[in-house]
């Protein structure tokens, strides 16, 4: 007899019955075991990112074999917010997305279309219907996919502009968007403070959004890679903060190990 399968509990599922925020990881090295390494830390959720890292459908899918078997929600970050795109990292099983740059309602709103299938409403999505082929449904061992297919994908869209914060009210409303996630770096580029994301005003910006969320019911997620940051945003109510990326991680340890032997950099190390 076939299988009858059941898919794991979404990011906002996590988020609903979490009773502390959920600290996460970025894996951005394109590797399954890189991957594998970062979701055995303890984390929660481990942002898989196709945006600014090199990963493509088949490498996403390869990182989603090899954290399967962790306690962990992948949170998928497709390059934008294109239809095509979104429909097919939901087919290849992704049933967390975090979708880069949304600057408006209408925007999102399109975004929720695209995750959702057509159902005769108005509400309805522009989903292509291919579960029967793909991993999404588990190649039609998830019984009754089509049906609830909304409810095993979570979404969430990225506040990381000055026009989205302006707007952050009305994103929030939006029915079908589940989560926010403020980027602080792209937020300060928009503003005219590009590397600067501990200028006041895009602090101020960043707990703005925080609060719109947290006044909506929305969870609000923030990219924190400096502990004081993570530890301020988790107070102003963010329910889920990037603490960290594998790469980032990997090239700052292994300058401190070098500099604890050699008290030099690399490059002064090497004209020994």
């Amino acid at each position: 007899m076939p299988l009858h399968l059941t898919l794991p509990a979404t990011l906002r599922d996590r988020l609903e019955e979490a009773d502390r925020p959920l600290i996460g990881l970025w894996a951005c090295a394109g590797s399954p075991i890189t991957a594998e390494i970062v979701a055995g830390s303890g984390c929660d959720w481990v942002l898989l990112d196709a945006e600014h890292s090199p990963n493509g459908l088949e490498s996403v899918l390869a990182q989603l074999y090899a954290m399967s078997a962790y306690p962990v929600a992948p949170l998928v970050r497709p390059p934008y917010g294109d239809t095509v795109t979104i429909k097919q990292f939901l087919d290849l099983g992704a049933q967390n997305l975090l979708i880069p740059m949304v600057d408006s309602a209408e925007q999102a709103a399109e975004i929720v279309r695209a995750v959702r299938y057509p159902d005769g409403s108005a509400a309805g999505g522009v989903r292509g219907v291919g579960s029967a082929l793909a991993r999404s449904a588990r190649w039609n061992r998830v019984e009754g996919y089509l049906g609830r297919a909304s409810e095993t994908i979570s979404l969430t869209v990225q506040i990381e502009s000055a026009a989205a914060v302006a707007d952050v009210e009305r994103i929030v409303a939006v029915d079908g968007i589940d989560a926010i996630f403020v980027g602080p770096s792209d937020l300060a580029a928009s503003m005219g403070l590009l590397g600067q994301q501990n200028h006041p005003d895009v602090v101020e910006s960043v707990l703005r959004a925080i609060k719109a969320g947290v006044a909506a019911g929305k969870p609000v997620g923030v990219n924190a890679f400096v502990a004081a940051d993570a530890d301020r945003y988790i107070e102003a109510g963010a329910s889920f903060v990037a603490v960290g990326a594998d790469v980032a991680i990997l090239a700052r340890q292994t300058e401190a190990l070098v500099e604890r032997f050699t008290g030099g950099t690399g490059t002064e190390r090497a004209s020994y």
